[in-house]
């Protein structure tokens, strides 16, 4: 596709927004020493040539929940609509069409133990033209969630991203109980994670101060995090990879680490399955995957083998828009 070239301010207002996907948009404009108008005349024209949107997520771990990820092989004929169907779901996220057409991939986050197996269990299997279902726990993440690609891009300085970096989350413990208010928060924020208040008091029935203060427990927490969602191809990325890797068991954490601080990889995780990590990463070509598989995969102690498959359409990321 015609990229369209994002300028240096571009570059560091969506970094920004990874950092605080809630910064006013004064604030951001302090910092990077333009004006207000600016930033929100970039935000606007943003949103327009990469899609861009800032998403409220839950992080599922928090609550004591899993996430799971599914590959379902089809026939050819069948893959779009079973992705569609998929990225319809609230519980589902980075749906996707690869393998030559024949397999659907997506991120399942199930509320409880029904949810989770009536889909795995009984729908998919019951689903015309489904030819095989594999579902995989991610056990640890090594980057994703809060760590967005973004925050690898480097357009802000140390000092501005200290300046636009939120207060640190709390460290886990416990998994949190949400009630009706928060769940009512989270619904809202999932679709526009920039709502206003006043937006957010409107779906809650409460006072702009008890709004104020469950979003911030709610982030501080790491409950919820801001993420944004775009269109990589804009930016130069044309090829989208998922990637198995079967690793040593001594060798886990450690090639977990050296991919995280890849900049081509957007996503990894420990997983269960036969291939024990699942990464996805981003590439200008099928030439600049085929370096990065053999100069830094190939150069991974303890990788014993790596299945590879491209992403041939993405159909959701963290939000379905059916007219994108």
């Amino acid at each position: 596709m015609p990229h369209w070239a994002p300028d240096p301010l571009d570059l560091k207002l969506l970094q920004a927004l990874q950092l605080d996907g809630r910064a006013p948009f004064n604030r951001i404009a302090d910092v990077l020493g333009v004006s207000d108008q600016t930033v929100a005349r970039r935000f606007r024209r943003l949103r327009t040539t990469v899609q861009l949107r800032v998403l409220g997520i839950t992080d599922e771990s928090r609550l004591g929940r899993s996430t799971w990820l599914l590959r379902l092989r089809c026939t050819p004929d069948a893959a779009e609509q079973l992705a569609g169907a998929l990225a319809r779901r609230p519980d589902t996220a980075y749906v996707s069409v690869i393998s030559g057409g024949t397999e659907v991939m997506c991120a399942m986050k199930p509320r409880n133990r029904q949810t989770r197996d009536e889909l795995l269990l009984d729908r998919l299997q019951r689903t015309p033209r489904v030819t095989s279902v594999s579902a995989h726990c991610l056990l640890h993440h090594f980057y994703g969630g809060p760590l967005g690609w973004l925050s690898k891009i480097n357009a802000l300085s140390p000092d501005e991203q200290d300046a636009l970096s939120p207060p640190p989350v709390e460290p886990a413990t416990a998994p949190v109980v949400l009630d009706d208010a928060d769940e009512a928060l989270l619904a809202v924020l999932s679709r526009d994670g920039r709502a206003p208040l006043t937006a957010l008091q409107a779906h809650t029935s409460l006072p702009e101060s008890a709004v104020k203060r469950r979003l911030d427990r709610l982030r501080s927490t790491g409950i919820l995090y801001l993420d944004v969602q775009f269109d990589h191809g804009h930016l130069g990325h044309d090829v989208v990879a998922m990637l198995w890797l079967t690793v040593a068991p001594a060798s886990l954490a450690d090639v977990g680490r050296a991919l995280a601080g890849h900049p081509e990889v957007r996503f990894a995780a420990a997983t269960t399955g036969q291939a024990n990590i699942v990464a996805a990463t981003l590439h200008p070509s099928t030439g600049d995957l085929y370096t990065y598989l053999s100069d830094k995969i190939g150069a991974l102690d303890g990788v014993r083998s790596i299945e590879t498959a491209l992403t041939l359409r993405e159909i959701k990321q963290l939000t379905y828009e059916p007219a994108r």
